[in-house]
């Protein structure tokens, strides 16, 4: 994959594809989480993603350390890749017993947040850094003034959310100095609801990246899902997997990449973000950035996704 795709309205270019890193540290041992996270690491490199989407909260922080820990041991790799992390969601019990679990978009939040993944990841500038989910309480001035100060400090280059509706984004862009360079939702075949919401038109109109969470929809659409969200566990994807595999064996490419590429075709220019942290899989999902669908083929699989025909 070549890295010629452009981030938002940022200087920022990226491989069509982005690497996922949730999974890198779920084990309970340092050991295993370091060995998986090299593998995995490793084969997107020589894949040719140069996006790694992170979050504080992925294992609990395991998963920047990990990642950290592997950037470390590679020597240049830092400047050839774009380092995503995002900010925002808080524990239960945390900072103290019978707190709640919550969405903190306060300024002292968010700056603490963005110092503690720097210092995890061992690495001086987060190249994107994003809002988790939408606080309800967020004050858009208070979010403003704290990617203020983070930009000026250097810790972040740009800035991003995730999980916000159209019009939560319009009202933080309103009132931010600097470009919100993303929106980071879940999008897939099984999972059309930005097509209709407006958030892709969003994106495109302001030429923001849409960044695709689950675009496997937590693995039924690729070879099974071995863990879902409860938001997925309705999905039906029969239909979808016999368009997909009708497909794919045409054009002689594994299911997923099909999948995969059925998002890299909408104009809005989405990145999906793929999250196996099996090194076959990750290269198998790459070929959908050599894969070019027909509008016909596209349409195809967005009516066997939606399980109903078109008006």
């Amino acid at each position: 994959m070549q890295s010629n795709h452009p981030l938002g309205t940022s200087p920022l270019h990226v491989s069509r594809l982005a690497y996922g890193c949730w999974r890198i540290a779920e084990a309970a041992d340092d050991a295993t989480n370091l060995a998986t996270a090299r593998g995995a690491i490793d084969a997107a490199v020589e894949a040719g993603y140069t996006l790694f989407d992170l979050a504080d909260i992925y294992c609990r922080g395991r998963s920047e350390e990990a990642f950290g820990r592997v950037l470390s041991e590679l020597p240049g790799l830092r400047e050839k890749i774009v380092i995503a992390t995002k900010c925002g969601i808080r524990f239960a019990g945390e900072p103290g017993e019978g707190a709640p679990y919550r969405y903190d978009a306060s300024a002292e939040h968010i700056v603490r947040s963005c110092e503690d993944s720097l210092r995890r990841m061992r690495i001086e500038t987060i190249d994107l850094y994003q809002l988790h989910r939408p606080d309800f309480l967020l004050h858009p001035d208070e979010v403003a003034e704290a990617f203020s100060q983070l930009r000026h400090a250097g810790k972040v280059r740009e800035f991003g959310v995730s999980n916000f509706r159209p019009s939560q984004v319009a009202l933080l862009q309103k009132r931010c100095s600097v470009p919100l360079i993303a929106n980071q939702i879940e999008v897939s075949l099984l999972q059309q609801s930005s097509l209709e919401d407006g958030a892709l038109d969003q994106c495109l109109a302001g030429h923001m990246t849409p960044l695709a969470w689950s675009p496997l929809a937590g693995g039924l659409l690729a070879e099974g899902a071995a863990k879902l969200l409860p938001g997925q566990t309705a999905y039906q994807p029969a239909a979808a997997l016999a368009e997909l595999d009708r497909i794919a064996g045409e054009r002689g490419g594994p299911r997923m990449a099909v999948a995969l590429a059925w998002l890299l075709k909408h104009p809005a220019g989405i990145v999906p973000i793929v999250g196996s942290t099996q090194p076959r899989r990750i290269w198998e999902a790459a070929r959908a950035a050599e894969l070019e669908l027909s509008r016909e083929e596209w349409y195809r699989l967005l009516v066997a996704g939606r399980g109903a025909a078109l008006p």
